[in-house]
């Protein structure tokens, strides 16, 4: 009997005020990245979702090879993908000290969860395989590489697209950030929003 996960339908929020953290990485030589411009990206997409505070995200950028092993490995899938992304979970503390807790030590001050990162997760995008598919999918390769990181933040935050409603939300929220935060404006005529793997 295989225990079924409850979805995640809320994004993890940390506490706090601040900028969520987003640490990028170009592991490839497909094409040029502008790390900046991506890691502005996944930062809004977070803050769109309530992400606050102390929050860290990993956003790599690697080759077909990687990503191809990585699929493997993960999603029992042959080939190289576009986009992959591993959510952490959050580690659970106990609330309760005193009288009757859990504990044989002396009552210790509760932890400031604030000052505690959250470790949201890493996405891993492939740009080669972002060129190729981009005239069947966004449109253009700088709209497909904005549609995968944000799809890929999205997932690390427990979207998903298993079901036609999952599916029209995440659609619809990633039209949304990129709309404010890539091609400031409306959708361009050209956008196909084909990702649904």
């Amino acid at each position: 009997m295989s225990e079924s996960r409850p979805k995640l339908n809320a994004p993890k929020r940390a506490g706090g005020d601040g900028v969520p953290e987003v640490f990028c990485s170009d592991e490839q030589e497909a094409i040029v990245i502008d790390l900046d411009r991506w890691r502005r990206l996944a930062i809004a997409t977070l803050q769109s979702q309530g992400v606050r505070g102390a929050c860290e995200l990993s956003l790599f950028f690697v080759d077909e090879e990687t990503i191809a092993d990585l699929n493997a490995e993960h999603m029992g899938k042959v080939g190289p993908t576009d986009v992959l992304a591993f959510p952490l979970d959050g580690v659970e503390v106990a609330e309760t000290q005193g009288p009757g807790a859990l504990s044989r030590g002396p009552a210790r001050p509760h932890p400031d969860h604030d000052d505690m990162p959250t470790l949201l997760g890493d996405v891993l995008v492939c740009p080669a395989v972002a060129v190729r598919q981009a005239p069947s999918h966004a449109g253009n390769t700088d709209d497909e590489l904005a549609l995968l990181v944000v799809h890929g933040c999205l997932h690390v935050l427990g979207y998903d697209h298993d079901t036609e409603d999952a599916l029209a939300e995440m659609r619809a929220i990633e039209v949304a950030v990129l709309s404010q935060h890539h091609w400031f404006g409306p959708v361009p005529e050209g956008f196909r929003q084909g990702h649904d793997e």
